[in-house]
Formats: structure tokens, sequence, C-alpha cells
């Protein structure tokens, strides 16, 4: 069972029933929608209930429609196109998180082992490309070409920020701009639709939907850079995923950058340096021992950025995109699903490490 995104008050019980039993649909939605007489392939997309968390997405489609409808309407369910399209987006994103775990050589997700440490690479690669296709096949179903053209386009945005990071991968020049168009491509314009078109099939209007993309899209890069930040001082415990990853692979996140800019020459050329360690590929007779030098220079290099103030930096850099998220909700009337998604905004920041 999904959980939802987080806890709430009692004053907003009612809405809270509401999403949970709207995220029991997208669950079967998800699962028919999956379902194949190849058992191969039954077998690899039963594995993906194991990367099922808060369903941080499906949430966002079904409370934006609540949020532009009238109060008196708040806490019945949802409506079908909704649950589609909330099925939809979380399809697509669990292909991104298929792939990145390929990317990144991760081996647990959501305290379960990677779809690539189980069955390899090859598997995974075709099984995010298998979740992208169920994903487009099934908003076709709804009937509007507008949601189409957004998942199409939104697909192809998520790949070409892909893409991007890849190209910066070992490149050191990136600088903040990229990483954060890296970070809108990647992570918040799927967010972002989520929320427009949880809006258009409410029947919202224009700018009704400018605003919750907005509200999502912000709402997406500061949930990345907490992302980023949890994976440099988190467990894997609280995490539920494999954590320090960014580091030991020489990644540039926003707490590096920060850092980075607030050395002098010889300085970031010694950190980089250090970076570049922690990021080596190790020989394969010596690939334990690489391991914890890497891990030994990452601590080290941790500890640094926690001295020099860059982690608060990206810290309150998080904060702002959510206080830019909230705002972004201002023009909704006051109504449970507007208090809701004020409240997950919030929560983002707060996740625990």
């Amino acid at each position: 069972m999904a959980q939802t995104f987080l806890e709430v008050p009692p004053e907003l019980a009612q809405i809270q029933s509401a999403l949970t039993d709207g995220l029991k649909r997208v669950e079967r939605r998800f699962d028919e929608q999956l379902a194949s007489d190849l058992l191969p392939v039954e077998r690899l997309c039963g594995h993906i209930e194991r990367y099922r968390g808060k369903m941080l997405r499906p949430s966002l489609v079904m409370l934006a429609g609540m949020a532009c409808g009238s109060p008196a309407r708040a806490d019945e369910p949802v409506s079908d196109p909704h649950v589609t399209i909330a099925a939809v987006c979380e399809m697509i994103h669990m292909a991104t998180l298929v792939h990145d775990d390929i990317l990144d050589e991760a081996e647990n997700r959501r305290r379960g082992r990677t779809v690539n440490h189980l069955y390899g690479n090859e598997a995974a690669v075709i099984l995010g490309d298998y979740l992208i296709a169920s994903a487009y096949h099934l908003c076709t179903t709804i009937g509007s070409l507008d949601a189409a053209r957004l998942i199409g386009e939104v697909s192809m945005t998520l790949c070409g920020g892909e893409l991007l990071q890849l190209h910066f991968r070992d490149d050191y020049t990136l600088d903040r701009r990229t990483y954060f168009e890296i970070l809108d491509r990647k992570t918040a314009a799927l967010i972002g639709v989520a929320c427009h078109l949880g809006a258009r099939l409410a029947g919202a209007d224009e700018a009704t939907q400018a605003a919750l993309e907005t509200f999502g899209r912000r709402m997406g890069v500061a949930f990345q850079v907490q992302d980023d930040l949890i994976d440099l001082l988190g467990t894997e415990a609280a995490a539920g995923k494999s954590v320090g990853k960014d580091l030991e692979k020489g990644k540039l996140t926003l707490p590096v950058l920060l850092h980075l800019e607030g050395l002098a020459p010889e300085q970031r050329g010694r950190f980089l340096g250090r970076l570049t360690s922690a990021g080596a590929v190790a020989d394969e007779d010596d690939l334990q021992a690489s391991r914890e030098d890497a891990r030994e220079t990452a601590a080290s290099l941790r500890e640094e950025m926690l001295g020099s103030g860059a982690v608060r930096g990206a810290r309150d850099h998080a904060n702002r995109l959510v206080a830019e998220a909230r705002q972004s909700l201002r023009g909704l009337a006051p109504s449970p699903a507007r208090e809701m998604l004020d409240l997950m905004a919030r929560a983002v920041v707060e996740r625990e490490f």
C-alpha cells in the first residue's frame, strides 16, 4: 500500500481520506496497465512495486484537481481521468528511478534491491523504456490530445535533462545555472505537469493552470536540492535508499557548487582534486580498498562543506523555493485541498535525514 506524502492535522482528515482512496485507485490502474502475459515482464513489473514511495506526483494530480473545484466537492472521490493521469505520472517517475539506478550503480532503493542489481543493466534499461511506453499508452485512453502532448513533451524534457547531466558528469566547469537547468528538467518538469494536468482536468482557467505548474516546478527543484542534502548528510535507514553516492562519484551538487564559489583558485583546485579522487574508478583487483578510500575522502569533503556554510546555503535556497511555491497557491480559493498542497510544499524541506 502506498503511503501518503505526510502526516496531516485532524482538520484535513476528510481530504486525507479522499486522497487515500484516490491513491488506491491509482495503484490499481497502474498495476492493470502493466499486467503482462509474459512471465519475465510480469516479474520485473512486480518488482517495481518496491519502488513505490509516498506517491508525490499522483497526490499532486489529484489535489490540484480538487483545489480547482468548489470547496463543497473537495472531499469527494477524484475523477477517473485524474486517476489515470496520476498513474501516468507515477509510471514516468518510476522509469526515471530505474534508469537513475543504472547510472548511479545503486544497489538499494526503498530499502530493497534495485532492478539493475538483481537483474542486470540490460533488463533495467528495457524495463524503464517499457514503463514510459506504457505511460503514454495509458494517457491516450482519456481522449485528451492536450494531456497526451504534455506527457510527450515532459518525457522528452526529462530525457534531455538526463543527457545534459551526463554531458557534465565529469566536467567541473558546471555552474549553478546549468545545475538548476538539469534539476528543472529532470525533476521539476514532471511535478509541474502533474499539477498542471490536475488543474486542467478540473476545468481550471489557463492562469490557474500556470500558477499550479509554477507551484509544482518550484517545489520540484526544492525537492531535489533536499535530496542532494539527504545524500550528503543522511543515513540509508532514514532515506530508504543508497546515500553518499554523490561525493563518492565526484558529482557536483548545490552544496559543492556553493562551497567552490567561496574558494580561492588554489583552494578550488585542491578541493576539485580530492573530489576527482573520490570519484575515480578503481582497478578491479583493488576495488574494495578504493571504495574505502573514496568514502574517507567524501567524509572529509563533507566536513569542509559543513564548516564553510555551503550546506546551510543550500538549505536556505530550498526554503526560498518552497516559499515561492506556496506564494503560487494564493490565487486559489480557500479549501482543504489548497491547505494540503501548502502543507506538502512545507514538508519537502522537512524530510528527515
